[in-house]
């Protein structure tokens, strides 16, 4: 197998979430081309998704380190370090912007990066750009809700992510980000439907069924609100039953669910979720 054979399949796996066939036949071949960096790189983006993220942070500065002249590659890469606060990030990911303009994951990255370190209005203008280029992909217009809404403009924030919600409404952590991002909007009477959409597709999320059983709550729909509070005390951890009672206590009044959503609960989420790279 050639190395561009090796990537289409790599590729193509990873396509279909089969990130563990896509490790497996990129390390049997590791040694065939140890000095190419998509291999590297590509391998590195699979063990992330497997839970390996120190593995794939070596695979991702070993690819940085091969010097790739692949604009896909620097910066898939430097996403990668990006997450692990390595100073080498914003090199990697600006030179992947600048070889790459017209790109649109390469000012993705870069404005997702700077978002994330504070850069907001230069990251609005990098993900503007990624936006114009590419306007039906759902993650460029939400990272670009993600950097108005870190720079404090939660109106224009909720029309990015809306954007974003119609392109994908089947991404449950979008949906849920957009919930939270209509309360600062002053978007009360949307809230409950995005965030209860939300949770449920994201069955898992303790914390996106707690948001949604106090906006259930707050709109009266009780049977709703008991269903979220019941699905997140199934999969809570023990630090988070705490959290699981004291919604639980405030049920039973509308008024009271929605100042806990309003004034704890969802800006805590809020902020936390901005924060997360993808």
């Amino acid at each position: 197998m050639d190395l561009e054979q090796l990537l289409e399949r790599a590729h193509s796996l990873g396509e279909e979430s089969e990130w563990e066939l896509m490790a497996d036949l990129l390390r049997e071949h590791l040694s065939d081309f140890k000095d190419e960096p998509a291999v590297h790189c590509w391998l590195g983006v699979a063990e992330r998704e497997l839970g390996l993220e120190g593995v794939a942070y070596e695979r991702f500065k070993r690819a940085i380190t091969l010097e790739p002249e692949d604009p896909y590659v620097l910066a898939t890469a430097g996403n990668g370090i990006a997450a692990f606060d390595d100073e080498d990030a914003e090199r990697v990911l600006r030179t992947a912007a600048l070889t790459a303009p017209d790109l649109p994951l390469t000012r993705l990255m870069y404005g997702t990066y700077l978002s994330r370190e504070g850069f907001h209005e230069q990251a609005e203008a990098e993900l503007d750009v990624a936006r114009a280029l590419e306007p039906a992909d759902a993650q460029i217009a939400y990272e670009l809700g993600v950097a108005r809404a870190l720079g404090g403009d939660a109106d224009r924030a909720a029309e990015a992510v809306a954007d974003s919600v119609h392109l994908d409404p089947e991404d449950g952590w979008v949906r849920v980000v957009f919930g939270l991002l209509l309360i600062e909007a002053g978007r009360d009477d949307e809230v409950a439907g995005e965030l209860i959409s939300g949770a449920r597709i994201r069955e898992t999320d303790v914390d996106a069924q707690l948001g949604a059983a106090l906006a259930a709550a707050s709109t009266r729909g009780d049977e709703v609100a008991y269903e979220m509070l019941e699905r997140a005390r199934l999969n809570a951890s023990e630090n988070d039953l705490e959290l699981v009672t004291e919604v639980e206590d405030r049920l039973d009044s509308a008024e009271a669910s929605w100042q806990m959503l309003s004034e704890d609960l969802g800006p805590e989420l809020l902020r936390t979720r901005l924060q997360e790279r993808p």
